[in-house]
């Protein structure tokens, strides 16, 4: 399902995000808060998937619940589980297996690098670093995150999709 798979990342009012993502056969669309970094956790979360650690999990925020995802690299693919606990205070370590499965797939890395990649370009040029900030207020747009997942995209996926340039 890798030609149907979508992400987006939509800055939905002061400190709300709205995340959804979908893959032809089911879909997930969370309103995520800003009490955590949620963006910079996800550009980093694929970031370390270009690495040496097959597992990588985030959080964000949905006040009160939790959405945990769980990204296992399968050598060129990723199986992508979401998990949903109540309450984010009390879900903190709990084992991912606590939590309720709400979605899963399994991807091309290249597809879910790309796709996380351009939300992130499309926030950005959308609203700019200032507009970021002042609408999600407690953490700065991710350029950081951002370009080093471009950098490790470009290097080694073969995506064959167009690519935005880097932006100041």
């Amino acid at each position: 399902m890798a030609d149907q798979f979508q992400f987006g990342w939509e800055l939905s009012g002061a400190g709300w995000a709205t995340c959804r993502i979908a893959d032809g056969l089911s879909e997930q669309v969370d309103v995520v808060s800003y009490c955590t970094d949620a963006l910079a956790d996800l550009l980093r979360g694929v970031k370390g998937l270009y690495g040496s650690d097959a597992v990588q999990r985030f959080s964000f925020d949905l006040e009160p619940a939790e959405v945990r995802w769980v990204l296992r690299s399968r050598g060129s693919h990723v199986d992508i589980t979401i998990h949903h606990f109540p309450d984010m205070l009390t879900s903190y370590n709990a084992p991912d297996e606590k939590g309720t499965l709400t979605w899963s797939s399994t991807q091309p890395r290249r597809v879910l690098g790309h796709a996380v990649l351009s939300a992130a370009q499309s926030v950005l040029r959308l609203h700019g670093e200032k507009g970021y900030r002042k609408k999600w207020m407690e953490h700065p747009f991710p350029t950081a995150e951002l370009e080093a997942l471009r950098r490790l995209h470009l290097r080694d996926d073969r995506c064959g999709q167009p690519h935005d340039v880097p932006l100041p």
